[in-house]
């Protein structure tokens, strides 16, 4: 759609009319006849060329057609400035001198001629003015037919426009010429831009500025101009309702005049103030027309770029005012578009039908992408890559049309088919190792899927160039076969781990085929031999796959021999696994494994069977069945597989374990129940294995508690539940004891294990026995003799026996002890008596109960009424037999004392007013016992007589004097008050009236 532009007639008067505008939120806008220009324009604007280096082209048409001139302004057109000013003064003076003359012809008087030249002077000089003043309308009359006469008005000329406004004597800043000047300038910036459904084509600033600079328009005046175009599309908005084309539009117009002006623009063109065009929003109209014109731009630019075109395009973003951050972006879009056209035309021929020619044309198509890719790394290290467009550099697919877990499927192909063609000489150039790092980048590939694709092509290859050499006897030929296998690894730059893997899955797939018939003959074994010095396979290697394969197939035999179950394992059997164990060549240890986990599996089923029993007698009848099991299957498979005869054990084992259980006599024959379980000639008529165990698959604490249930069982006999809740208890003999010992092998139960259960039992009985015995605490004969009966009924040892005893009573002492302790019954002679007595006290008495044994034992000297402290005692001899620390000890003296230091002065006046003389003493001599304990400071006493009365009592009790004059410095008494009182105390006080009134 091409704007117009419908201006108001030029003799109308514009009216003032007020529009809201609907772009982008403007404010109303007066319009007032200033702004309007004096003739109707009528605007065209071309279509812009759809070849994009064409420049932009404007009819001359879109100025109007020729103006005419009116007969005064043809007269005016056709005289110079000059002629123009001379003819003005001719008229004048002309119509001054005839003016004159009528008026003295028919006036008759000088003054009617003065009146006479003044009134046509006049009209002449208002005739010379009006010739005068049509000069700027000529002026721009020619100026519109001069440029409308031009067939490019692009091609204008400043000097020519200047040329015009001399001719005529008229300034460009007339307003008459200036608005022609501007009609034509909003015509011409009209035509140029482009309509709303076309795009800007790039020259449209240049195009504009030239034409600006070649009318020689102000910028203000030129601003102006645009801000009226802007207002003609919203005009046209209202008319044709098109909003979408109306923004397109002005957002291109806003575009272009910020080119056009530059910097300037913002306070040229005020689209905030007029129409509510934010800063923002100009930002965005001149990023997207900007964006827009660098992709037509970039449209131009193939595979074959060169440094003009890069130089090119950076000097066109420039212009754009695209910014690098952009443009970097968009040239990475346009290279990835460029090369997914090229992987879309690969990909389809890799998945086309004819597959004749397809690998050539595939591998052609990605070279053109690694060309490509290698020429704009090389741009991007040229030395004047400063000056080229940003986003120069490798191409990479991340992002785009194949950034997807579909199409990253089409690219593994493609890689998988580089790959297979790199290696189709049969070696691995250099080049192409650069090339397929170069191409898993551009892809975008992680570095884990490329080289698992890598892996796989190169071992296919790997394997063919590893079988063609070994059927031509080249490989067996060589001297050094891990030099051959290392030096076509470096070929096909193969991982030589890789290699080994192939070479063991080799070895695995020959051993495979030749154990199929369920054996190994000498042949198959040394078609191995030379297979794995051929193929440099380690020993232990072929070791695990023989264990493997060959293990797999010795287990299946072992499973089959285990579950023809005791009655089924006969000579047929027998004879199976013993081909198996020989003809499959494998070890004794790896037979010995895969028997040892067939048989504990079994093992462990028993002992689940066992565990959930509803009794001991039915839990002894599944470990029973264990037992026989591990004597007629297991220990004849394991004779089997050594090829050993299972009726008589070889003397020298009978030999060997005889005389080590004769080495542990004493220990065996500790317990009655021991020597029953103890290996002899007697019991060991049968051989059983003992190389399957449990010890590894069940811990100690369950294997014994299984134990110590069939012993509980061999003690106790069978129990049976008859009617009417009866039970009838079996004995059972001494064989029992056999099938226990047997157990113990089966659990992997070491010589120390068995005894240790055999005597926590036998404890267990007669710990419960002897403490119903013991239950006093107290020892005596016939309490001795029972303790005797039970221990050889139990048949514990002597010693055992002794300690179970002492424990016992060492436990009832303590509790006595502690019971006294926390009564008050026990002092520290009893303690020492007791340690005399080797008891532990540190054992017997807890911490807690000594340090209140200590309290006590503090408060009992404090209160003793001697007034003696003796150091040594309290402080290391009595924490010493306690066994308190001292420093604790200490602070204990010390709280103590202090707390009773203050008692034993109010109990001393508390006596001394009971008239209680002698316990008087005795609270004074505790207070000087506290005292030595922690020496005090005196005392203060609300009444100071009665401290003086209490120093008399205490003076008539004849004390030592150290003690006397203690108590007189406690009491806070002077030397002369205490020798008054002592001179008091030997006066004769009659009948006790003169004590009463003394002491009060």
């Amino acid at each position: 759609m091409n704007p117009t532009s419908l201006l108001l007639p030029i003799n109308q008067p514009p009216p003032v009319t007020t529009f809201r505008s609907q772009f982008l939120n403007p404010t109303p806008l007066r319009l007032t006849p200033k702004f309007y220009l004096k003739r109707r324009i009528q605007s065209t604007v071309l279509s812009s060329s759809s070849v994009q280096d064409k420049p932009t082209s404007v009819n001359p048409d879109v100025f109007g057609g020729k103006k005419e001139l009116s007969p005064i302004q043809s007269l005016v057109d056709a005289m110079s400035p000059p002629i123009r000013i001379a003819s003005s003064a001719l008229i004048f003076a002309g119509a001054i001198a005839a003016g004159y003359g009528l008026g003295l012809r028919f006036g008759g008087s000088r003054n009617a001629g003065v009146g006479g030249a003044i009134a046509f002077g006049a009209a002449g000089a208002g005739a010379a003015y009006a010739l005068s003043s049509c000069a700027p309308e000529v002026a721009a009359i020619n100026l519109h037919n001069y440029v409308a006469d031009f067939e490019n008005p692009a091609a204008l000329n400043k000097e020519d426009i200047e040329a015009i406004a001399n001719k005529y004597g008229v300034s460009k800043q007339n307003e008459a010429f200036n608005v022609e000047l501007r009609d034509i300038y909003c015509r011409y910036v009209s035509a140029v831009l482009p309509a709303s459904t076309e795009e800007l084509r790039g020259d449209e600033v240049d195009t504009i500025i030239k034409f600006k600079n070649a009318l020689g328009i102000d910028d203000p005046d030129a601003a102006d101009m645009h801000m009226e175009i802007g207002r003609r599309i919203f005009r046209q908005r209202l008319e044709t309702g098109d909003r979408d084309g109306d923004m397109e539009q002005r957002r291109k117009l806003i575009y272009v005049s910020t080119l056009v002006f530059g910097e300037a623009s913002a306070f040229l063109l005020p689209w905030k103030r007029v129409f509510k065009v934010t800063d923002a929003q100009v930002d965005v109209a001149v990023r997207d027309n900007a964006q827009r014109l660098y992709v037509s731009k970039l449209k131009s630019v193939g595979r074959d770029i060169d440094v003009n075109q890069l130089i090119s395009l950076r000097e066109a973003q420039l212009a754009y005012r695209l910014s690098d951050e952009l443009a970097h972006g968009m040239f990475k879009e346009h290279a990835r578009k460029l090369v997914e056209e090229i992987i879309s035309t690969a990909v389809g021929i890799l998945k086309s039908r004819t597959r004749a020619t397809e690998p050539t044309r595939v591998i052609e198509e990605l070279d053109k992408v690694l060309s490509y890719n290698n020429l704009l790394i090389s741009l991007k290290n040229h030395a004047d890559a400063s000056r080229f467009a940003p986003g120069i550099g490798p191409v990479s697919l991340v992002g785009g049309e194949y950034d997807g877990d579909r199409k990253m499927d089409d690219l593994k192909l493609l890689y998988r088919a580089y790959v297979t063609d790199s290696l189709s000489s049969g070696r691995m150039e250099e080049d192409k190792l650069a090339a397929l790092n170069q191409l898993r980048n551009i892809f975008g590939l992680g570095k884990r899927e490329a080289d698992t694709i890598t892996l796989d092509v190169t071992s296919k290859v790997y394997r063919k160039r590893l079988a063609q050499a070994v059927t031509s006897g080249e490989l067996e030929a060589f001297e050094s076969k891990a030099t051959y296998l290392q030096n076509l690894c470096e070929e096909l730059n193969f991982d030589p781990q890789k290699a080994l893997e192939i070479h063991q899955e080799i070895y695995r797939q020959k051993l495979q085929q030749l154990v199929a018939d369920g054996e190994l003959s000498d042949e198959d074994m040394k078609a191995l031999e030379r297979l794995q010095v051929m193929l440099c396979v380690p020993k232990q290697t072929v070791e695990a796959a023989h264990a493997d394969i060959c293990g797999s197939l010795f287990e299946k035999v072992v499973k089959e021999a285990i579950a023809c179950g005791i009655d089924g394992y006969d000579t047929e059997t027998k004879n199976a696994v013993r081909k198996a164990a020989y003809g499959l060549r494998l070890t004794r240890e790896v037979a010995m494994t895969i028997a040892s986990k067939a048989v504990r599996k079994i093992f462990i089923t028993y002992i689940q069977r066992a565990r959930g029993a509803g009794s001991r007698t039915e839990s002894a009848k599944e470990l029973k069945k264990m037992i026989a099991f591990n004597s007629f299957v297991a220990s004849q498979l394991v004779a089997d597989i050594k090829g050993e005869s299972s009726d008589t054990p070889p003397e020298e084992t009978q030999e060997e374990q005889i005389q080590q259980n004769e080495e542990e006599d004493e220990e065996w024959e500790s317990l009655q129940s021991l020597r029953k379980v103890k290996p002899s000639k007697k019991n060991l008529r049968k051989e059983i294995q003992t190389e399957i165990t449990l010890k590894d698959d069940l811990p100690e604490r369950e294997r014994t508690e299984l134990y110590k249930t069939y012993l509980l069982f061999c003690l106790t006999g069978q129990i049976t539940k008859i009617p009417f809740g009866v039970q009838i208890t079996t004995k059972k003999d001494d064989s029992e004891y056999v099938f226990l010992s047997q157990l113990g092998s089966i659990l992997g139960l070491t010589d120390s294990e068995i005894v240790g259960v055999h005597q926590g039992l036998a404890e267990q009985a007669f710990r419960q026995q002897a403490e119903v015995i013991l239950a006093d605490g107290q020892i005596t004969k016939a309490k001795m003799v029972q303790l005797n009966e039970l221990q050889k009924n139990v048949g514990l040892p002597p010693q055992y026996a002794q300690n179970i005893i002492k424990s016992i009573t060492t436990t009832k002492l303590a509790a006595a002890l502690e019971s006294a302790v926390g009564q008050g019954r026990l002092s520290i002679k009893e303690i020492r008596e007791l340690k005399e007595s080797s008891v532990d006290i540190n054992t017997m008495i807890s911490e807690s109960l000594r340090e209140n044994l200590l309290k006590k034992t503090l408060a009992d000297i404090f209160s003793s009424g001697t007034g003696e402290f003796d150091e040594e005692e309290v402080y290391e001899n009595i924490p010493k037999d306690l066994n308190i620390n001292v420093e604790k000890a200490k602070k204990v003296v010390h709280e103590l004392a202090r707390s009773r230091l203050s008692n034993s002065l109010i109990q001393a006046v508390s006596l001394l007013r009971q008239r209680n003389h002698k316990a008087l003493v005795y609270s004074l001599n505790d207070l000087l016992a506290c005292d030595k304990a922690v020496p005090a400071t005196p005392l203060s006493w609300e009444v100071p007589e009665e401290l003086s009365d209490l120093f008399i009592v205490y003076l008539k009790s004849d004390p030592p004097s150290e003690k006397l004059s203690r108590l007189q410095y406690l009491l806070g008494i002077s030397d002369s008050t205490a020798e008054t009182l002592r001179a008091v105390k030997d006066r004769e006080l009659p009948n006790g009236a003169g004590e009463e009134e003394f002491v009060f």
